[in-house]
């Protein structure tokens, strides 16, 4: 799938992925390949694996 656009997450690197879970366009910083899922998803069902971005953006 082609997106296109900046991550939803940092808002600084070009969006590679969109997540399966949550829809949000991601870079591949902030983007789990295996589970196709954004680093926010993955915390939210690990809360060990905590993101070091605060703030994100959803459109």
């Amino acid at each position: 799938m082609s997106v296109s656009g900046l991550c939803q997450i940092c808002e600084s690197r070009p969006a590679q992925k969109r997540c399966a879970n949550c829809g949000t366009l991601a870079c591949d910083v902030h983007f789990e390949d295996p589970k196709e899922l954004c680093v926010e998803c993955v915390a939210q069902a690990d809360p060990s694996r905590q993101s070091d971005d605060v703030d994100i953006h959803r459109f």
